[in-house]
């Protein structure tokens, strides 16, 4: 397929064609609204694993032979795209895992376990995915931690108001840069430039924030960042964590093994160097080679691109279902679009979320519903779930045009 060129803007109809998953004939038509769940795969992705599999498949790191170091050239040259594209100064830096999840379990555990102590003050927020709340629930239940919290506005916002107080005493501060159900950004500069002074560490959980903007790890300020392939058109199973290299080297291995070892003993082990001392075993190397075509791919949109159409769109899906719908479909987070990203989680006319997602798949709409693994914010928000909506580079005014016309059918079945 011929390489496309994109300046500041996305055509969507250009870009739906790099989509295999838009080549099936469907009746209804797919409109797919679940890109904060897991987002589609462009052919440059499926080829490049598909590709990898077909002509150069043997284990990384290991083998001295051609197709071997071939392999481990594939695997490296993704680490260093990765790297590249959150402007990371290393693939030292660059860790490979499973998913966001353990990424954001290996700086628990790993950094954690290492440096923290009973009575030690963990900063969190309310919006936080469950992944980035359990892990340091087990760490405060296994080594007696204080866990406080950063709570919301009724806007939506994150609430900062008594961020010195509340970081007093703290070690360590995590949060997400982008939350999975009301689309806030958090203000990660501020945030973190405050921990800093108060001599915390600080943790970003990205999963929802690399997809969608630029992302620069030295301008955000963090010491730590997880994010994960399956949401920014990479496949699942592979996960980055990046980390500040001098914090990287102090900590103790996450997982024991092959590949994470330079030299194994009877009555000991030594590490190997960076990134590989935390990659224990076979690594997801197809899965990596994908993500690396993932990130070409959005380097080709342009991650401004990328911003400025679903910041577009977001105000579009605002405006026309808060017009169509008024007062009975409520949107949960910020009103302003440039204050989050393209994730709509809504209540309608008081229809269970469940029976929005089912009904609207009857129309080919595909959302999501529930709890979005962050039931602390759905109490927050004094809700059990919420139907969500989510944007990303295949989608256009015809899909949110689509789901507001797909609303009127629920309307219709519960003759509302």
């Amino acid at each position: 397929m011929a390489t496309l060129t994109f300046d500041d803007t996305l055509d969507v109809a250009r870009v739906r064609g790099d989509f295999p998953v838009y080549d099936r004939r469907r009746e209804p038509p797919l409109v797919y609204l679940d890109s904060a769940a897991s987002s589609h795969k462009p052919r440059a992705v499926l080829e490049a694993m598909d590709d990898y599999y077909r002509t150069t498949h043997a284990n990384v790191h290991r083998g001295v032979y051609a197709m071997a170091e071939e392999a481990t050239a594939r695997f490296e040259a993704a680490r260093a795209s990765v790297a590249r594209f959150i402007g990371a100064s290393s693939t030292r830096e660059v860790l490979f895992s499973k998913n966001a999840t353990e990424s954001l379990n290996l700086v628990a555990h790993a950094w954690g376990r290492a440096n923290l102590r009973q009575g030690d003050v963990v900063v969190l927020t309310e919006m936080e995915h469950h992944a980035n709340l359990v892990p340091w629930l087990l760490l405060a239940d296994q080594l007696g931690l204080r866990l406080r919290y950063l709570g919301i506005t009724d806007g939506g916002l994150l609430d900062t108001t008594d961020l010195e107080t509340t970081l007093q005493g703290a070690r360590l501060v995590s949060f997400t840069a982008m939350s999975n159900v009301l689309g806030t950004l958090t203000p990660v500069r501020h945030i973190a430039d405050a921990a800093h002074a108060a001599g915390a560490v600080v943790v970003v959980d990205a999963s929802q924030y690399v997809p969608h903007l630029a992302t620069d790890v030295a301008a955000l300020g963090c010491d730590f960042l997880a994010f994960t392939g399956h949401k920014m058109l990479g496949p699942t199973g592979i996960g980055v964590l990046w980390g500040r290299e001098a914090l990287l080297d102090a900590m103790p291995p996450f997982l024991g093994g092959g590949e994470m070892i330079s030299d194994v003993r009877l009555d000991g082990f030594t590490c190997n160097e960076l990134p590989w001392k935390f990659e224990a075993g076979t690594p997801p190397i197809a899965e990596a080679i994908g993500l690396g075509a993932a990130v070409d791919e959005l380097d080709r949109y342009g991650m401004d691109a990328v911003r400025a159409h679903e910041v577009a769109l977001t105000t579009y899906a605002l405006r026309t279902l808060g017009q169509r719908y008024g007062d009975d479909l409520v949107v949960h987070g910020p009103s302003d679009p440039c204050a989050r990203g393209g994730v709509l989680s809504f209540g309608f006319r008081g229809i269970h979320p469940h029976d929005i997602s089912q009904v609207l798949d009857q129309a080919g709409v595909c959302v999501r519903a529930g709890h979005h693994c962050a039931k602390p914010l759905m109490r927050r928000l004094g809700v059990g779930a919420t139907a969500r909506a989510s944007f990303y580079v295949y989608n256009d005014e015809s899909d949110v045009d689509a789901l507001a016309d797909a609303l009127d059918s629920c309307s219709d079945l519960f003759c509302l």
